[in-house]
């Protein structure tokens, strides 16, 4: 996965952390998280401000209410 398959990786969190509210995450978490997930291959210092914004939103779709 790169810093692009946004739904991908939102969809591999949801998965990965069913306990975690991702409306209550920080972005350093996030992106840690993104990073270590075991399909992740891509430059870890591209994943800025904007990237996981839409991945935290994503995830919070993912989840649902």
């Amino acid at each position: 996965m790169k810093w692009s398959d946004i739904y991908d990786i939102a969809a591999e969190l949801a998965d990965s952390m069913p306990d975690v509210d991702p409306r209550q995450v920080r972005f350093i978490d996030l992106h840690n998280w993104v990073v270590s997930l075991p399909a992740f291959d891509d430059d870890h210092s591209r994943g800025g401000e904007k990237v996981l914004e839409a991945i935290q939103q994503a995830w919070i779709d993912e989840v649902g209410p």
